[in-house]
């Protein structure tokens, strides 16, 4: 499988998109104000890193996500990726819902209580996810009437699934994003194996900002901090664990043994196996 993306545009912006690819690396979707979307699963299987959540997409699961950074993650099963990912994605944007359904989505003060979403991928989801591909494989179909249609039909269907009081409060809550407590974002992700970068961008700041809001909040740098949590996750798991060494550095969030090692000689005093021995 190569790499292929198709689009559809509507007035100008993409609102359907397919991608294929063999693969892909820790990938970061950029926050874009007053964007929401929608993704599906075809081939494979993506992981989802976001401020406060993490899970997996496959085709029995979507994302409804609201505008914020977040990161798509290779699945840890190779297996399931064999043939390559596929993707098919959905955008909302404040001006396509005035021009859709005739109303301002700053009428409303409805608030969703998340930022992003795991939805299961029901036999209606399933109908009109094959609808867009269609659209995707057959674009001279997709005239502005066509499109003006699927996305009254999206709307419609995650409002209802949502339970939210009108499509006008669902829409309108899509596009409020939630603020997460800095702490919450650095407990959520702290084994995670993010560079002081990745981490900064969930918590929407600039590497510098990060560095004096994590100083500030944990009173040590972000470097101390975060190496001496993972090392003191690693020594529990040791104790507890029956896995290999290896397996735990890497569980708890390095993403090399020999740093992981170095550091737990640092701090222990004694080698990972030696600790566990004792």
């Amino acid at each position: 499988m190569e790499f292929q993306e198709q689009t559809i545009k509507y007035k100008g912006r993409i609102v359907f998109i397919r991608l294929s690819m063999p693969f892909f690396n820790r990938t970061i979707k950029d926050y874009v104000e007053e964007e929401a979307c929608f993704m599906f699963v075809n081939k494979g299987e993506v992981g989802i890193r976001a401020p406060e959540d993490y899970f997996m997409l496959n085709k029995s699961t979507a994302m409804l996500a609201k505008c914020l950074n977040y990161f798509f993650e290779p699945s840890p099963n190779k297996e399931v990726c064999k043939e390559g990912i596929e993707s098919v994605g959905i955008f909302l944007y404040p001006s396509l819902v005035k021009d859709l359904f005739a109303f301002d989505v700053a009428q409303s003060n409805h608030r969703l209580n998340y930022n992003m979403k795991q939805v299961q991928v029901d036999r209606l989801l399933e109908n009109y996810k094959e609808s867009i591909s269609i659209l995707l494989d057959n674009p001279e179909l997709a005239d502005e009437q066509i499109i003006k249609t699927k996305l009254k039909e999206f709307v419609l269907l995650i409002s209802k699934s949502e339970e939210a009081p009108s499509e006008l409060d669902f829409l309108a809550g899509l596009f409020k994003a939630n603020e997460v407590e800095f702490k919450t974002v650095i407990r959520q992700n702290l084994y995670a194996d993010l560079t002081l970068e990745q981490l900064a961008s969930l918590c929407h700041l600039s590497v510098s900002s990060f560095k004096r809001k994590f100083k500030e909040t944990f009173d040590e740098s972000p470097k101390k901090y975060l190496t001496r949590k993972k090392i003191e996750k690693a020594a529990e798991l040791l104790q507890s664990n029956a896995g290999r060494v290896s397996d735990i550095a890497y569980e708890v969030g390095f993403d090399s043994f020999s740093t992981f090692s170095r550091n737990f000689i640092k701090t222990y005093g004694k080698s990972p196996t030696a600790y566990r021995l004792n």
